[in-house]
């Protein structure tokens, strides 16, 4: 098979997140069967260097930025890049980098790790709940309601970039990868097909995958039974709903593993109202976040999201941990019914707590080894490979055309 030259693009947030991991876990996989991968990385943390007018023209540049299209040519012509592969362009790198593909007469593909194509948060997710209505009422809806980090300016930015690229037709030229059939569906559905925003024939679909190295059995056994929330301490992920939800099941230990906003409010309430059978770990290294991941008896998952893939089930299957997770968006698609875990309306506290109660009588070792199973069918490396280097092959022979 064709081994490719790929230039890799990422634009990494100032707080790490699931993105990086992906991008990294992707470069380790095409390294691993002999692809040779360049890489252009910037971070928003430049945002907080330079000059006032540096910052002055961060808006302008968020948009279009020469500095990246420049040097993102130069790489792509000293190492005869045959494919570009773009996971994140905002704020520093910005949508120039198609250009500089286009240009260079070479391949783009885009993997949409969020909803940011259709919402200029991301998320579709405002005032705790789930909001589209930039879809039907347009980006100045977004910037009414201040939806990108609370900010008027930072929404514009980011509505600008939508609007404009819109405009100028430079999405239609770019090949797009979506996480899920979910995903695209809700890509497709929610632009006008008359405008040519996207083109049909260019959104492909492949999954998020995780790497199982290392992944054995413990032998000692964990000082007691656990639940494990593994995620951001935030309104986001549903953390208020998981706490509340066990604060009605006493008998039951709930572990929260990581850090986030309402890390603060979370522990009060804990302690106001006395619950001894929620710890919170905060953020763990990766040989304790595996051991919590393995010995868990299920993982919590009440994002109140659509979650453009859901990561932390892909690491749950991958450890023959099953899940229970509210039924909406990508979760609802992930876990199967009474096979690998159990679903509950996913906003709803009493019914957390009732599918809890209901899963405790399943039996256990086979929601493990169906959990376990869903990984190996699914969410391996060696096949998401495959389905990644059908796209390179498909955008190429395009390019030949």
């Amino acid at each position: 098979m064709e081994k490719y030259r790929i230039l890799q693009i990422h634009n990494f947030y100032q707080i790490p997140g699931g993105e990086d991991v992906v991008v990294r876990n992707e470069k380790k996989l095409l390294e691993e069967h002999g692809h040779e991968v360049f890489t252009y990385y910037r971070s928003n943390k430049e945002l907080n260097e330079g000059n006032k007018l540096k910052k002055l023209f961060i808006p302008f540049t968020a948009v279009y930025s020469l500095k990246t299209c420049r040097e993102v040519k130069k790489i792509i012509r000293e190492n005869k890049i045959d494919i570009v592969h773009v996971h994140n362009t905002l704020m520093m790198v910005s949508p120039s980098v198609f250009y500089a593909a286009f240009q260079c007469k070479v391949p783009v593909v885009q993997t949409l790790h969020n909803f940011r194509m259709l919402c200029p948060a991301g998320s579709f997710f405002r005032n705790n709940v789930i909001c589209e209505e930039c879809v039907n009422g347009g980006l100045k809806c977004a910037i009414r309601h201040k939806c990108y980090r609370g900010s008027k300016i930072q929404t514009m930015v980011s509505s600008a970039i939508l609007w404009i690229h819109r405009f100028l037709g430079t999405y239609y030229r770019v090949n797009f990868i979506c996480l899920t059939e979910f995903n695209k569906n809700k890509l497709l559905s929610s632009l006008d097909p008359g405008k040519k925003i996207v083109d049909p024939k260019r959104v492909y679909i492949k999954p998020n995958f995780t790497f199982a190295d290392g992944i054995v059995p413990v032998k000692k056994q964990p000082e007691e039974e656990y639940y494990l929330f593994a995620g951001r301490v935030e309104a986001l992920k549903g953390i208020d709903i998981a706490v509340k939800a066990f604060e009605k099941l006493p008998d039951k230990i709930l572990y929260v593993a990581g850090t986030g906003p309402m890390m603060d409010e979370m522990q009060a309430y804990v302690s106001t109202h006395n619950m001894k059978n929620v710890r919170f770990l905060g953020y763990l290294q990766k040989e304790e976040m595996t051991e919590k991941f393995y010995n868990a008896k299920a993982v919590i998952m009440t994002s109140q999201c659509y979650e453009a893939f859901a990561m932390t089930i892909a690491e749950a299957y991958s450890y023959g941990v099953p899940v229970i997770a509210g039924r909406v968006g990508n979760m609802d698609g992930m876990v199967q019914e009474g096979v690998t875990g159990v679903k509950f309306e996913y906003n709803s506290i009493e019914d957390l707590a009732r599918k809890v109660c209901e899963f405790e009588q399943m039996d256990l070792n086979r929601l493990k080894e169906n959990a376990r199973e869903f990984y190996q069918h699914r969410l391996r490396p060696e096949d998401n490979y495959q389905k990644l280097i059908s796209i390179y092959h498909s955008i190429s022979e395009e390019k030949e055309q």
